[in-house]
């Protein structure tokens, strides 16, 4: 069997897919204020395209798949290709990241078609304050959300919450509560300088040892924990005789490039090697012709870089390479 393998030895079984640069919310750290001009429904990949892809992928040892976006619920009939992408020979797992304001309504849709995980973005608990870390979203939609995904079968639920300077660091403790009577991961996520690595990246930036020190002093009493599937980069530990876990992903302080197994697939059809850096590679001109879209995987590795140089930016030191322009949600994250 073909395998993705890079120059750094690096083996790849996971693609995350991004099927809409467009979002319901525009959350402080993935959108600039007046928004994104978002593309044209006709630069979009159709279903049948992202499949093509997936089916070449597939057969180069792709595993793993992640529906983003945007916001991967508002692409219409979103169960559809997920039932498209679990018939894929070689496909064992689909994820979906999601803000969950629509998951209540599409959970068992979703479920039935083939969808074996979520992961839900959610950095408040306080509806005041939730509403205005995403200009305008309501708390109790994603609550919704989250009983809903409890509902159908979904697990593990993982909560993914970005950590921001002055914003919301003052409910870590909140969060971690949440894990105790609840089987979900809380994954901490350092705020990332994604297409804006400027002063107010800088002065919101957070490194999650900030997270350590907190549960200390509230008296948690954290032990190491093997986590829960699909866990990727995350460093795992548990309350001492909680339901759930916690998480950290800390790709600035701490980056996980040497054990990168991804790529990704913007919803206009680029393959990225990198999710900071600038390149890409258009599948546009080869999606009839599989040995085209197999020399684009192959390519995407020739140029993946050994890591990203994030923490760079916090120290005004020169990068060995272009950080990419996109914002998050136009990539897909």
């Amino acid at each position: 069997m073909s395998q993705l393998i890079d120059r750094f030895g690096r083996k790849h079984d996971y693609l995350r897919i991004s099927v809409t640069d467009r979002c319901n919310l525009r959350c402080v750290y993935c959108m600039p204020p007046e928004g994104v001009k978002f593309m044209p429904h006709s630069e979009l990949l159709t279903y049948e395209d992202i499949e093509k892809v997936v089916k070449v992928a597939a057969k180069l040892g792709i595993r793993k798949l992640r529906i983003t976006g945007g916001e991967p619920l508002v692409r219409k009939d979103l169960e559809v290709l997920i039932a498209k992408l679990s018939r894929i020979e070689g496909i064992k797992d689909i994820a979906l990241t999601t803000n969950a304001i629509f998951l209540a309504q599409k959970a068992q849709a979703l479920k039935d078609a083939g969808l074996t995980r979520v992961n839900i973005s959610l950095d408040s608990l306080r509806p005041d304050r939730f509403k205005e870390i995403t200009r305008g979203g309501q708390l109790e939609k994603v609550l919704d959300g989250i009983d809903a995904a409890f509902r159908v079968g979904f697990q593990p639920i993982k909560i993914n919450t970005v950590l921001m300077r002055g914003f919301n660091d003052d409910e870590i403790g909140d969060f971690l509560r949440m894990t105790i009577d609840q089987p979900v991961q809380v994954r901490f996520i350092e705020y990332m300088p994604i297409g804006h690595a400027d002063d107010n990246w800088k002065n919101g930036y957070l490194s999650l040892n900030f997270v350590q020190e907190k549960a200390k002093e509230l008296g948690f009493e954290l032990e190491e924990s093997e986590g829960v599937f699909g866990n990727g980069p995350s460093e795992n530990f548990r309350i001492k005789g909680a339901k759930g876990s916690i998480g950290f992903i800390h790709p600035v302080s701490d980056h996980f490039c040497s054990n990168c197994n991804r790529l990704r697939l913007t919803s206009d059809g680029n393959i990225k090697p990198c999710l900071y850096w600038e390149d890409e590679l258009n599948v546009k001109p080869y999606l009839n012709d599989e040995e085209g879209l197999k020399q684009i995987f192959y390519r995407a590795l020739a140029i993946k870089p050994e890591n990203h140089e994030m923490a760079k930016v916090l120290h005004d030191e020169k990068q060995t390479n272009t950080p990419t322009m996109r914002r998050m949600s136009q990539i897909g994250g």
